[in-house]
Protein backbone atom coordinates (compact mmCIF):
# COMPACT_ATOMS: atom_id res chain seq x y z
CA UNK A 1 0.00 0.00 0.00
CA UNK A 2 1.22 3.50 -0.87
CA UNK A 3 0.26 6.37 1.46
CA UNK A 4 0.96 10.09 1.23
CA UNK A 5 1.22 11.55 4.74
CA UNK A 6 0.59 15.26 5.21
CA UNK A 7 2.52 16.57 8.23
CA UNK A 8 3.31 20.30 7.81
CA UNK A 9 5.49 20.23 10.92
CA UNK A 10 8.32 17.75 10.43
CA UNK A 11 11.86 17.26 11.76
CA UNK A 12 13.95 19.17 12.48
CA UNK A 13 10.91 21.26 13.49
CA UNK A 14 10.32 20.51 17.16
CA UNK A 15 6.50 20.47 17.12
CA UNK A 16 4.42 17.97 19.07
CA UNK A 17 2.02 17.11 16.24
CA UNK A 18 4.71 15.52 14.04
CA UNK A 19 5.71 12.95 16.66
CA UNK A 20 3.37 10.15 15.57
CA UNK A 21 4.63 10.23 11.98
CA UNK A 22 8.26 10.57 13.03
CA UNK A 23 8.04 7.59 15.38
CA UNK A 24 6.14 5.11 13.17
CA UNK A 25 7.90 6.02 9.92
CA UNK A 26 10.92 3.71 10.53
CA UNK A 27 8.55 0.74 10.94
CA UNK A 28 5.91 1.34 8.26
CA UNK A 29 7.85 -0.37 5.48
CA UNK A 30 8.02 -3.68 7.35
CA UNK A 31 4.29 -3.29 8.06
CA UNK A 32 3.58 -3.17 4.32
CA UNK A 33 3.23 0.59 3.80
CA UNK A 34 5.30 2.66 1.38
CA UNK A 35 4.97 6.18 2.74
CA UNK A 36 5.99 9.61 1.51
CA UNK A 37 5.65 12.75 3.60
CA UNK A 38 4.51 16.21 2.51
CA UNK A 39 5.80 18.89 4.88
CA UNK A 40 6.69 22.59 5.10
CA UNK A 41 10.32 23.69 4.98
CA UNK A 42 11.59 24.01 8.53
CA UNK A 43 12.81 27.60 8.09
CA UNK A 44 9.21 28.71 7.58
CA UNK A 45 7.84 27.04 10.71
CA UNK A 46 7.49 29.12 13.87
CA UNK A 47 8.90 26.61 16.34
CA UNK A 48 12.37 25.63 17.56
CA UNK A 49 14.44 23.11 15.65
CA UNK A 50 16.09 19.98 16.98
CA UNK A 51 18.53 18.36 14.50
CA UNK A 52 18.58 15.26 16.73
CA UNK A 53 15.09 14.43 15.42
CA UNK A 54 16.37 14.07 11.85
CA UNK A 55 18.94 11.44 12.82
CA UNK A 56 16.18 8.96 13.64
CA UNK A 57 14.37 9.22 10.30
CA UNK A 58 14.63 6.16 8.04
CA UNK A 59 16.79 6.34 4.95
CA UNK A 60 15.02 6.07 1.62
CA UNK A 61 11.69 7.66 2.64
CA UNK A 62 10.84 10.61 0.39
CA UNK A 63 10.13 13.87 2.25
CA UNK A 64 8.59 16.60 0.07
CA UNK A 65 9.12 20.07 1.56
CA UNK A 66 7.23 23.12 0.33
CA UNK A 67 7.97 26.79 0.77
CA UNK A 68 5.08 28.60 2.42
CA UNK A 69 4.42 32.30 2.83
CA UNK A 70 7.33 33.47 5.01
CA UNK A 71 7.25 33.95 8.76
CA UNK A 72 7.41 37.72 8.41
CA UNK A 73 3.84 37.59 7.07
CA UNK A 74 2.51 35.63 10.05
CA UNK A 75 1.28 38.77 11.83
CA UNK A 76 -0.90 39.76 8.87
CA UNK A 77 -4.58 38.96 9.62
CA UNK A 78 -5.54 35.72 7.92
CA UNK A 79 -1.93 34.47 7.65
CA UNK A 80 -1.13 33.84 11.28
CA UNK A 81 -1.15 30.06 11.34
CA UNK A 82 1.11 27.71 9.43
CA UNK A 83 -1.88 26.05 7.78
CA UNK A 84 -3.01 29.30 6.18
CA UNK A 85 0.49 30.36 5.13
CA UNK A 86 1.21 26.95 3.60
CA UNK A 87 -2.18 26.02 2.17
CA UNK A 88 -1.54 27.01 -1.45
CA UNK A 89 1.97 25.53 -1.50
CA UNK A 90 0.79 22.23 -0.01
CA UNK A 91 -2.06 22.02 -2.51
CA UNK A 92 0.19 22.69 -5.49
CA UNK A 93 2.82 20.20 -4.34
CA UNK A 94 0.16 17.59 -3.56
CA UNK A 95 -1.39 18.05 -7.00
CA UNK A 96 1.95 17.40 -8.65
CA UNK A 97 2.85 14.39 -6.47
CA UNK A 98 -0.54 12.73 -6.89
CA UNK A 99 -0.50 13.34 -10.65
CA UNK A 100 2.92 11.71 -11.06
CA UNK A 101 2.59 8.75 -8.66
CA UNK A 102 -0.16 6.37 -7.62
CA UNK A 103 -1.24 6.43 -3.97
CA UNK A 104 -3.94 4.40 -2.25
CA UNK A 105 -4.59 6.78 0.67
CA UNK A 106 -3.79 10.22 2.02
CA UNK A 107 -3.28 10.53 5.79
CA UNK A 108 -3.48 13.92 7.54
CA UNK A 109 -1.50 13.72 10.78
CA UNK A 110 -1.39 17.29 12.05
CA UNK A 111 -3.20 19.69 14.37
CA UNK A 112 -3.07 22.28 11.58
CA UNK A 113 -6.66 21.31 10.91
CA UNK A 114 -7.36 23.79 8.11
CA UNK A 115 -5.05 21.73 5.90
CA UNK A 116 -7.50 18.81 6.23
CA UNK A 117 -9.70 20.71 3.77
CA UNK A 118 -7.18 19.65 1.13
CA UNK A 119 -8.56 16.13 1.52
CA UNK A 120 -11.75 17.33 -0.18
CA UNK A 121 -9.79 18.79 -3.07
CA UNK A 122 -7.60 15.73 -3.64
CA UNK A 123 -10.48 13.29 -3.28
CA UNK A 124 -12.44 15.13 -5.97
CA UNK A 125 -9.45 15.66 -8.26
CA UNK A 126 -7.77 12.25 -7.95
CA UNK A 127 -10.47 9.98 -6.40
CA UNK A 128 -8.11 9.11 -3.53
CA UNK A 129 -9.65 8.57 -0.07
CA UNK A 130 -8.20 10.40 2.93
CA UNK A 131 -7.94 9.73 6.66
CA UNK A 132 -7.61 12.16 9.56
CA UNK A 133 -5.60 12.05 12.77
CA UNK A 134 -7.37 13.61 15.76
CA UNK A 135 -4.43 14.44 18.02
CA UNK A 136 -6.54 17.22 19.51
CA UNK A 137 -10.20 17.99 18.90
CA UNK A 138 -10.78 20.19 15.86
CA UNK A 139 -13.95 21.47 17.53
CA UNK A 140 -14.09 21.57 21.32
CA UNK A 141 -16.95 22.29 23.68
CA UNK A 142 -14.63 22.55 26.69
CA UNK A 143 -14.56 26.36 26.87
CA UNK A 144 -18.33 26.58 26.31
CA UNK A 145 -18.87 24.20 29.20
CA UNK A 146 -16.25 26.00 31.33
CA UNK A 147 -16.84 29.73 30.70
CA UNK A 148 -14.72 30.56 33.74
CA UNK A 149 -11.61 29.30 31.90
CA UNK A 150 -9.94 31.73 29.49
CA UNK A 151 -9.23 29.97 26.17
CA UNK A 152 -5.76 30.16 24.56
CA UNK A 153 -5.25 33.38 22.65
CA UNK A 154 -8.12 35.13 24.44
CA UNK A 155 -11.88 34.91 23.99
CA UNK A 156 -12.20 36.97 20.80
CA UNK A 157 -9.44 35.21 18.86
CA UNK A 158 -10.53 31.79 20.09
CA UNK A 159 -14.18 32.56 19.34
CA UNK A 160 -13.40 33.46 15.73
CA UNK A 161 -11.31 30.33 15.25
CA UNK A 162 -14.04 28.21 16.85
CA UNK A 163 -16.66 29.65 14.48
CA UNK A 164 -14.51 28.73 11.46
CA UNK A 165 -13.74 25.29 12.86
CA UNK A 166 -17.43 24.50 13.32
CA UNK A 167 -18.05 25.40 9.67
CA UNK A 168 -15.13 23.41 8.28
CA UNK A 169 -15.13 20.20 10.32
CA UNK A 170 -18.48 18.80 9.10
CA UNK A 171 -17.48 19.35 5.46
CA UNK A 172 -14.38 17.23 5.94
CA UNK A 173 -16.02 14.57 8.11
CA UNK A 174 -18.65 13.92 5.42
CA UNK A 175 -15.95 12.95 2.90
CA UNK A 176 -13.39 11.38 5.23
CA UNK A 177 -12.91 7.58 5.07
CA UNK A 178 -11.81 7.13 8.69
CA UNK A 179 -9.74 8.61 11.46
CA UNK A 180 -7.22 7.82 14.15
CA UNK A 181 -7.56 9.39 17.57
CA UNK A 182 -5.31 9.81 20.61
CA UNK A 183 -8.33 9.66 22.93
CA UNK A 184 -11.36 7.33 23.02
CA UNK A 185 -13.48 10.40 23.79
CA UNK A 186 -12.95 12.08 20.41
CA UNK A 187 -14.86 9.45 18.37
CA UNK A 188 -17.70 9.72 20.88
CA UNK A 189 -17.75 13.50 20.51
CA UNK A 190 -17.85 13.26 16.71
CA UNK A 191 -20.68 10.70 16.83
CA UNK A 192 -22.64 12.96 19.17
CA UNK A 193 -22.02 16.02 17.01
CA UNK A 194 -22.81 14.55 13.61
CA UNK A 195 -24.59 11.23 14.11
CA UNK A 196 -25.17 9.13 11.02
CA UNK A 197 -23.14 6.06 10.13
CA UNK A 198 -19.98 6.04 12.27
CA UNK A 199 -16.69 6.30 10.42
CA UNK A 200 -14.02 3.62 10.87
CA UNK A 201 -11.78 4.74 13.71
CA UNK A 202 -8.98 3.48 15.91
CA UNK A 203 -7.61 4.91 19.17
CA UNK A 204 -3.82 5.29 18.93
CA UNK A 205 -2.14 7.51 21.51
CA UNK A 206 1.35 8.59 20.52
CA UNK A 207 3.66 5.56 20.76
CA UNK A 208 6.80 5.07 22.81
CA UNK A 209 10.15 3.98 21.45
CA UNK A 210 13.10 2.86 23.56
CA UNK A 211 15.36 3.73 20.63
CA UNK A 212 14.71 7.42 21.28
CA UNK A 213 15.98 7.13 24.84
CA UNK A 214 18.93 4.99 23.73
CA UNK A 215 19.89 7.59 21.12
CA UNK A 216 19.81 10.35 23.74
CA UNK A 217 22.09 8.33 26.01
CA UNK A 218 24.47 7.46 23.18
CA UNK A 219 24.57 10.94 21.64
CA UNK A 220 25.73 12.69 24.78
CA UNK A 221 22.75 15.07 24.68
CA UNK A 222 22.69 17.41 27.69
CA UNK A 223 20.13 19.74 29.23
CA UNK A 224 20.61 23.07 30.99
CA UNK A 225 17.49 23.19 33.16
CA UNK A 226 19.06 21.64 36.27
CA UNK A 227 22.27 19.97 37.42
CA UNK A 228 21.61 16.30 38.23
CA UNK A 229 24.91 16.09 40.15
CA UNK A 230 24.31 18.98 42.58
CA UNK A 231 23.16 16.76 45.45
CA UNK A 232 19.52 17.94 45.28
CA UNK A 233 16.43 15.87 44.46
CA UNK A 234 14.98 17.01 41.13
CA UNK A 235 11.40 16.13 40.20
CA UNK A 236 10.43 17.03 36.66
CA UNK A 237 7.39 17.69 34.51
CA UNK A 238 7.80 18.60 30.82
CA UNK A 239 4.60 19.66 29.07
CA UNK A 240 2.00 22.34 28.83
CA UNK A 241 0.35 24.10 31.75
CA UNK A 242 -3.00 25.87 31.77
CA UNK A 243 -6.04 26.48 33.91
CA UNK A 244 -7.52 23.07 33.16
CA UNK A 245 -4.60 21.48 35.04
CA UNK A 246 -4.98 23.65 38.14
CA UNK A 247 -7.05 21.05 40.01
CA UNK A 248 -4.41 18.32 39.69
CA UNK A 249 -1.53 20.70 40.42
CA UNK A 250 -3.21 22.17 43.51
CA UNK A 251 -3.85 18.64 44.77
CA UNK A 252 -0.19 17.74 44.29
CA UNK A 253 1.10 20.89 45.98
CA UNK A 254 -1.33 20.43 48.87
CA UNK A 255 -0.18 16.83 49.32
CA UNK A 256 3.45 17.92 49.39
CA UNK A 257 2.78 20.56 52.01
CA UNK A 258 0.82 18.13 54.18
CA UNK A 259 3.43 15.37 53.97
CA UNK A 260 6.37 17.62 54.65
CA UNK A 261 8.82 18.78 52.01
CA UNK A 262 12.33 17.29 51.88
CA UNK A 263 14.95 20.05 52.18
CA UNK A 264 16.73 18.93 49.02
CA UNK A 265 13.63 18.81 46.80
CA UNK A 266 13.34 20.97 43.67
CA UNK A 267 10.39 20.84 41.26
CA UNK A 268 10.85 21.79 37.60
CA UNK A 269 7.91 22.51 35.29
CA UNK A 270 9.31 22.86 31.76
CA UNK A 271 7.79 24.00 28.47
CA UNK A 272 4.47 25.00 30.02
CA UNK A 273 3.53 27.60 27.39
CA UNK A 274 2.92 27.42 23.63
CA UNK A 275 3.83 31.10 23.26
CA UNK A 276 6.97 32.25 21.49
CA UNK A 277 10.20 32.03 23.46
CA UNK A 278 10.31 34.63 26.20
CA UNK A 279 6.60 35.47 25.91
CA UNK A 280 5.02 32.62 27.85
CA UNK A 281 2.88 33.33 30.90
CA UNK A 282 3.65 31.23 33.97
CA UNK A 283 0.67 29.20 35.21
CA UNK A 284 2.41 26.88 37.71
CA UNK A 285 4.44 29.21 39.92
CA UNK A 286 1.35 31.25 40.98
CA UNK A 287 -0.21 28.00 42.25
CA UNK A 288 2.99 27.13 44.09
CA UNK A 289 2.83 30.48 45.86
CA UNK A 290 -0.65 29.63 47.16
CA UNK A 291 0.89 26.71 49.07
CA UNK A 292 4.13 28.37 50.12
CA UNK A 293 6.19 26.27 47.69
CA UNK A 294 7.55 29.08 45.54
CA UNK A 295 11.11 28.56 46.83
CA UNK A 296 11.30 25.00 45.47
CA UNK A 297 9.16 25.31 42.32
CA UNK A 298 10.82 26.56 39.14
CA UNK A 299 8.71 27.08 36.01
CA UNK A 300 10.36 27.34 32.61
CA UNK A 301 7.56 28.34 30.17
CA UNK A 302 9.70 28.08 27.03
CA UNK A 303 9.56 24.79 25.17
CA UNK A 304 12.81 22.87 24.80
CA UNK A 305 14.00 20.49 22.05
CA UNK A 306 12.62 16.97 22.27
CA UNK A 307 16.08 15.47 22.78
CA UNK A 308 16.58 17.73 25.81
CA UNK A 309 13.13 16.76 27.07
CA UNK A 310 14.19 13.12 27.09
CA UNK A 311 17.48 14.07 28.78
CA UNK A 312 15.54 15.87 31.54
CA UNK A 313 13.45 12.73 32.12
CA UNK A 314 16.57 10.57 32.31
CA UNK A 315 18.35 13.01 34.64
CA UNK A 316 15.38 13.41 37.01
CA UNK A 317 15.05 11.73 40.39
CA UNK A 318 11.27 11.66 40.01
CA UNK A 319 8.60 12.51 37.44
CA UNK A 320 5.24 14.21 38.05
CA UNK A 321 2.50 14.44 35.40
CA UNK A 322 -0.60 16.54 36.20
CA UNK A 323 -3.62 15.90 33.99
CA UNK A 324 -6.46 18.08 32.77
CA UNK A 325 -9.91 18.24 34.34
CA UNK A 326 -11.18 17.47 30.81
CA UNK A 327 -12.04 13.72 30.70
CA UNK A 328 -11.05 13.56 27.02
CA UNK A 329 -7.49 14.75 27.69
CA UNK A 330 -4.68 12.29 27.12
CA UNK A 331 -1.02 13.14 27.62
CA UNK A 332 0.84 12.36 24.39
CA UNK A 333 4.13 12.36 26.30
CA UNK A 334 3.13 9.60 28.73
CA UNK A 335 5.12 6.88 26.94
CA UNK A 336 8.61 8.39 27.21
CA UNK A 337 7.80 9.09 30.87
CA UNK A 338 7.04 5.42 31.38
CA UNK A 339 10.09 4.25 29.42
CA UNK A 340 12.42 6.53 31.42
CA UNK A 341 12.03 4.04 34.30
CA UNK A 342 11.87 6.61 37.10
CA UNK A 343 9.73 6.99 40.24
CA UNK A 344 6.60 8.64 38.87
CA UNK A 345 3.28 10.14 39.93
CA UNK A 346 0.48 10.80 37.44
CA UNK A 347 -2.71 12.64 38.46
CA UNK A 348 -5.42 12.23 35.81
CA UNK A 349 -9.17 12.31 35.40
CA UNK A 350 -10.61 8.85 35.99
CA UNK A 351 -12.00 8.78 32.43
CA UNK A 352 -8.71 9.73 30.79
CA UNK A 353 -7.05 7.04 28.69
CA UNK A 354 -3.87 7.60 30.74
CA UNK A 355 -5.64 6.18 33.80
CA UNK A 356 -6.64 2.95 32.10
CA UNK A 357 -3.22 2.67 30.43
CA UNK A 358 -1.25 2.92 33.67
CA UNK A 359 -3.62 0.58 35.45
CA UNK A 360 -2.70 -2.03 32.83
CA UNK A 361 1.04 -1.44 32.30
CA UNK A 362 2.22 0.10 35.58
CA UNK A 363 5.30 2.30 35.36
CA UNK A 364 4.20 4.72 38.06
CA UNK A 365 1.56 5.61 40.62
CA UNK A 366 -1.69 6.76 39.01
CA UNK A 367 -4.08 8.83 41.11
CA UNK A 368 -7.43 9.16 39.32
CA UNK A 369 -9.92 11.89 40.18
CA UNK A 370 -13.50 12.71 39.25
CA UNK A 371 -14.98 16.02 38.15
CA UNK A 372 -16.79 16.31 41.49
CA UNK A 373 -13.75 15.98 43.76
CA UNK A 374 -12.00 18.91 45.42
CA UNK A 375 -8.24 19.29 45.36
CA UNK A 376 -8.18 18.44 49.08
CA UNK A 377 -9.87 15.11 48.41
CA UNK A 378 -7.45 14.33 45.58
CA UNK A 379 -4.56 15.38 47.81
CA UNK A 380 -5.59 12.77 50.38
CA UNK A 381 -5.38 10.04 47.75
CA UNK A 382 -1.96 11.28 46.65
CA UNK A 383 -0.67 11.25 50.21
CA UNK A 384 -1.86 7.69 50.73
CA UNK A 385 -0.43 6.18 47.54
CA UNK A 386 2.38 8.22 46.00
CA UNK A 387 5.12 8.53 48.61
CA UNK A 388 7.63 6.34 50.40
CA UNK A 389 8.27 6.65 54.15
CA UNK A 390 11.00 9.20 53.37
CA UNK A 391 8.63 11.25 51.15
CA UNK A 392 10.30 10.18 47.91
CA UNK A 393 8.07 9.16 45.01
CA UNK A 394 7.34 5.45 44.78
CA UNK A 395 8.80 3.49 41.89
CA UNK A 396 6.43 1.08 40.16
CA UNK A 397 7.95 -1.26 37.54
CA UNK A 398 6.73 -1.10 33.96
CA UNK A 399 5.29 -4.35 32.61
CA UNK A 400 7.26 -4.48 29.34
CA UNK A 401 5.09 -7.23 27.87
CA UNK A 402 1.87 -5.35 28.63
CA UNK A 403 3.47 -2.22 27.17
CA UNK A 404 4.41 -3.88 23.87
CA UNK A 405 1.17 -2.90 22.02
CA UNK A 406 2.00 0.75 22.73
CA UNK A 407 5.50 0.85 21.22
CA UNK A 408 6.23 2.43 17.84
CA UNK A 409 6.71 -0.83 15.94
CA UNK A 410 3.37 -2.22 17.13
CA UNK A 411 1.60 1.05 16.36
CA UNK A 412 3.03 1.09 12.84
CA UNK A 413 1.47 -2.34 12.28
CA UNK A 414 -1.85 -1.20 13.80
CA UNK A 415 -1.80 1.86 11.57
CA UNK A 416 -1.03 -0.24 8.48
CA UNK A 417 -3.90 -2.61 9.31
CA UNK A 418 -6.22 0.38 9.73
CA UNK A 419 -5.10 1.84 6.38
CA UNK A 420 -5.94 -1.48 4.72
CA UNK A 421 -9.32 -1.63 6.47
CA UNK A 422 -10.30 1.86 5.30
CA UNK A 423 -9.06 1.21 1.77
CA UNK A 424 -10.97 -2.09 1.59
CA UNK A 425 -14.20 -0.48 2.85
CA UNK A 426 -13.74 2.33 0.35
CA UNK A 427 -13.41 -0.25 -2.43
Amino acid sequence: MRVLILSPHFPPSNAADMQRVRMVLPYLKEAGVDAEVLAVHQNQVACPQDPWLVDGLPKGVTIHRVHAVGLRWSKVPGLGTLSLRAMRALQNAGDQILAEKEFDLIYFSTTQFTTHLLGLHWKEKFQIPFLMDYQDPWVSDYYREHPEVTPPGGRFKYGLADWLNRRNEPKVIRECSGFTSVSPEYPKQLAKRYGGKPLPSIVLPFPGDTQDLDRVRDSGTTQSVFDPADGLQHWVYVGRGGEDMALAIRAFFHALRERGIPDQLRLHFIGTSYAAAGQGIKTIEPLAQEFGLDKIVQEHPDRIPYSETLRCLLDADGLVIPGSDDPAYTASKIYPYLLANKPMLAIFHEKSSVTSLMNSVGGGVIVPFSSEESFEEISTKIQRSAFTETNALKKIPLDSEAFRPYDARSQAQDLADFFNLCFTEKG
